[in-house]
């Protein structure tokens, strides 16, 4: 059963969560507070040494809380409740307590915002709901086994609200049961266009009247294994349109598709390739996690190397390959299987996904000692493990946050690392 709890929140953590401690000293991370406030903390998950909860009445409110844009803020974006100055001040904090505890030295560095604070998302993923009033878009409520009722998201660029609420309305006019569906996800372009694909549970789906439309050109819909994560593809059911979208980034068009990785937030993206070309262009670079090649072909002055895990996605850096106006190979592959692209002459980019760097890649990188590494990172608590494991052949000559997602406790980082 929940129970109450009141306590002072020291600071926040990575993660996002505000902590605190016990009056029985285990600590409790708490969602939707702030350093200094007093609060009433509803318990939702109980460990041996800590609990989470999240914050349910604010005995003693911060100086810098605001108010939320969204009643379901916690749902995707935790930090609504700070302005935009105050939370990048934490991200740093944050960014510097996890390399102190690394024993990673960092240069002097801040956090960059660039393009807008709000609706600047460009990828949403959305569940169901249906009641009485029939089907509605939902998100889950943190801290709850439950959903609410959206009808969209103040981080979400206008046009993928207008895609989700339009394939909703076909839904709608389907009579397709809540039940039969997991979750849509919503993407689109700078200039507003969108594709989505849609998850679904029955092994056969009556989709012959989803269509394109002005809000929205082309539609997948998958056959979902109930038991599997919401967005987790089994089988195609039926490509509705044209999935494909296009970009551009530092000049350069790139294509992707409503399934394949490109960064959710373009502005802050291009200041993040400007700062790599910027302090590590070579004429020869190896593209570790490459995604669809949106680093190393901005970046690469004259050959690159990329390497990608996921078919579809090297499919799509194929393309943009053979479209960069620079020499490029793509190499459909694990990292950890591609150690040989690895080599001592050659500059490296990583830009892995949240667990960080493989073993097996830090091992390489000893071994052979690249001259210089890029290290983009969307999460710095791995990234600071990872270097702490370089750190003695290498000396970080630049480093630097970015807020790709304002009002969330998601940060990036980049460090250029030169072999000493």
């Amino acid at each position: 059963m929940d129970s109450t709890e009141e306590v002072v929140i020291e600071k926040l953590v990575h993660g996002g969560q505000g902590l605190g401690t016990l009056k029985d000293g285990r600590k409790i991370f708490v969602w939707g507070a702030l350093p200094g406030e007093k609060v009433g903390a509803r318990i939702i998950k109980r460990k041996k040494s800590y609990v989470e909860a999240v914050a349910t009445n604010i005995v003693e409110p911060s100086s810098l809380r605001i108010q939320p844009r969204e009643e379901n803020y916690l749902a995707t974006s935790p930090w609504q409740i700070v302005p935009l100055a105050a939370e990048n001040d934490y991200k740093q904090r944050i960014v510097k307590e996890l390399f102190t505890q690394a024993h990673v030295a960092l240069p002097e560095f801040s956090i960059a915002t660039a393009g807008p604070e709000w609706n600047y998302r460009n990828k949403m993923e959305y569940s169901f709901w249906g009641d009485e009033d029939g089907l509605h878009l939902a998100l889950h409520m943190r801290g709850s086994h439950t959903k609410q009722i959206v009808k969209g998201s103040a981080l979400a660029m206008p046009a993928l609200d207008a895609a989700a609420n339009d394939i909703l309305r076909q839904l709608r006019d389907m009579q397709v049961r809540a039940g039969d569906l997991k979750t849509v996800i919503v993407r689109c372009t700078q200039n507003g266009e969108a594709a989505a694909a849609l998850f679904v549970k029955p092994k056969t789906f009556a989709n012959a009247n989803l269509r394109a439309t002005s809000n929205i050109k082309g539609i997948r819909v998958y056959h979902s294994n109930p038991k599997s994560p919401a967005a987790v593809p089994t089988k195609l059911l039926a490509e509705i349109g044209d999935c494909m979208l296009t970009d551009t980034l530092l000049g350069h068009i790139f294509t992707y598709d409503i399934d394949s990785f490109f960064q959710v937030n373009v502005p802050i993206f291009e200041t993040a390739l400007n700062d790599i070309k910027n302090q590590g262009s070579t004429d020869d670079l190896t593209d570790m996690y490459a995604g669809v090649g949106s680093i190393g072909l901005s970046v690469a002055k004259k050959q690159v190397t990329l390497v990608e895990i996921d078919p579809a996605t090297a499919a799509m850096a194929r393309i943009n390959a053979a479209n960069a106006g620079v020499q490029a190979e793509v190499i459909e592959a694990p990292s950890e299987k591609a150690l040989a692209y690895i080599v001592p002459d050659k500059t490296v980019i990583f830009d892995p996904p949240r667990a960080g760097l493989h073993n097996d890649v830090i091992k390489q990188v000893l071994q052979v000692l690249p001259p210089k590494i890029l290290y983009l990172s969307c999460n710095p608590a791995t990234q600071a493990r990872d270097l702490s494991l370089i750190a003695q052949h290498y000396k970080i000559m630049y480093f630097t946050g970015y807020n790709f997602f304002p009002h969330t406790p998601h940060i990036e980082t980049l460090a250029v690392l030169e072999r000493i």
